[in-house]
């Protein structure tokens, strides 16, 4: 649905997006991960068509970026951090002048639709400059939906939302994933993408990381049982002597102990605790969250630069 070989973007002397290579199925949640200024916003933009490319090539929803740039922006959503809505038009005829310029059947069935969904119907006669900002946002996102496009772009979708429509907006990508939409989400709530994407790129300027979030955590920690234990030995980690054992760390009063397979080593690592004398209270695998691989790769990319 999204391909893009070495596309590349500079402003001058600066270099927004470098040689980014992806490839994004149809029907993916996609997670597009990164701090500011790493040129999030400006590949979203190359790929809806709203800027040229500096060199390499993209397609999207089959057209051809630079070639058939019409296209695609007929058949894509685009929801931006900062979203232009007309504020001295009410929402309801906001909606209505971008569905008629999409060509919508029933524009005002349409319009009214999302309107109901985000709660807006009944402010459909104000004007969009009186709106505060969460209701601008929802009202943004209900202009990318108006045309039911293949590709979203959504970049910080839930940004100045309230816990409650930012669960709608959450609810609705969960929806429209039923529907082989595919969605390329631009965000900095990393429990919201972990918790919606089927796969997550990060990104500074060029491709850091790409994968499942679990698949990225298990090859960058491995995988690691917490062994809790009541008044441990001394001397207990130097004598787990087991050749699969690949560390072993303290947390809280708990041992960390990273392995290839739990499933089949944890029982002898246990057995040879209980040989050694210590007490078991608990064993459990230890979850890394992704906000924390994020944070360590992107310091660990710093370093490398």
């Amino acid at each position: 649905m999204i391909e893009a070989q070495k596309l590349t973007r500079t402003f001058g002397a600066i270099t927004a997006v470098s040689d980014l290579d992806l490839a994004v199925e149809k029907g993916e949640v996609f997670g597009f991960l990164g701090p500011n200024g790493a040129g999030k916003t400006t590949t979203i933009r190359m790929l809806a068509a709203l800027i040229a490319p500096t060199s390499g090539s993209a397609t999207v929803a089959g057209f051809r970026v630079g070639r058939e740039n019409r296209s695609i922006r007929q058949n894509v959503g685009v929801l931006t951090e900062t979203p232009g809505l007309y504020k001295r038009l009410s929402a309801l005829d906001n909606l209505l002048f971008f569905a008629r310029l999409y060509g919508v059947n029933s524009p005002e069935k349409q319009a009214e639709r999302y309107l109901r969904l985000f709660e807006l119907w009944d402010r459909r006669d104000q004007l969009a400059g009186g709106f505060s900002k969460g209701m601008r946002q929802k009202l943004a996102l209900a202009r990318a939906l108006l045309h039911e496009p293949q590709v979203l772009f959504l970049d910080e979708p839930t940004a100045g939302l309230d816990p409650e429509a930012a669960k709608v907006v959450r609810d609705l990508i969960e929806t429209l994933r039923t529907r082989e939409r595919t969605i390329f989400l631009c965000t900095h709530n990393l429990d919201e993408a972990e918790r919606l994407c089927d796969r997550v790129a990060l990104f500074k300027t060029r491709l850091v990381a790409l994968g499942r979030p679990s698949e990225l955590k298990e090859r960058m920690y491995g995988r690691r049982t917490v062994v809790r234990l009541l008044d441990p030995p001394a001397g207990i980690e130097e004598a787990l002597d087991l050749p699969f054992i690949k560390r072993i760390e303290r947390d809280d009063g708990a041992l960390v102990i990273s392995l290839t397979d739990p499933e089949r080593e944890n029982p002898i690592l246990v057995k040879r605790l209980v040989e050694l004398g210590a007490k078991v209270q608990s064993v459990s695998e230890l979850d890394v969250r992704l906000e924390e691989m994020y944070l360590d790769v992107m310091e660990g990319d710093d370093a490398a630069d």
